[in-house]
């Protein structure tokens, strides 16, 4: 049976910090739904009513422009943890974000919670409206055989500056919303 809370607790913030995947769900008010799971050691509950989570670059930034898509009023989102072990549960994150590029005020206080990982482009701050945990009985059991390191290996091999062309030509989503593009490649760690 589904619950709700007003903000995370010990036993879900417990739950969340075990997990290595997250899936993020965003819309604008318009166009598609995106869904996309996310890995790495990338999420952080900076308090019961706050989170965040590093986003790198990838094929798209459908949730910036989702998220960015009326300022006045920030973008919904649903970040959602699978409990793939014992015991059966499943959280739901519903809140507002918005996109904090390294430019950004405020980028220096979130990025001091995280590794930066090669390729980070911006973090997502949350802040966390609701929180609803379900049974998640339906959930496979699985174990983690390790993280894919593709992704940090095609950053880390990048020119800092082809990176940065790159990204400054993703203006728009698959949607056609627009995007802003960080100013700065950053490398992060050296794993």
């Amino acid at each position: 049976m589904a619950e709700f809370f007003e903000a995370l607790n010990d036993k879900h913030i417990a739950m969340i910090t075990a997990q290595p995947v997250f899936f993020v769900a965003t819309a604008a008010g318009e166009g598609r739904i995106n869904l996309s799971p996310k890995g790495y050691d990338a999420f952080r509950v900076l308090s019961p009513t706050r989170v965040a989570y590093l986003d790198l670059g990838g094929s798209g930034n459908e949730t910036h422009a989702h998220l960015a898509a009326d300022q006045a009023d920030p973008g919904r989102i649903t970040v959602m943890f699978c409990n793939f072990q014992q015991p059966a549960l499943i959280l739901r994150i519903y809140g507002r974000g918005r996109p904090v590029l390294p430019q950004d005020a405020g980028w220096d206080e979130l990025a001091g919670q995280f590794t930066l990982l090669p390729g980070t482009r911006q973090i997502f701050d949350i802040a966390v409206e609701s929180v609803q945990t379900s049974c998640g009985w339906g959930v496979p059991f699985m174990s983690l055989e390790g993280e894919r390191e593709t992704l940090k290996k095609a950053h880390r091999q990048s020119d800092p500056a082809e990176w940065e062309a790159k990204m400054a030509k993703r203006t728009r989503s698959i949607d056609g919303l627009p995007t802003r593009a960080t100013d700065r490649y950053i490398c992060g760690d050296a794993d």
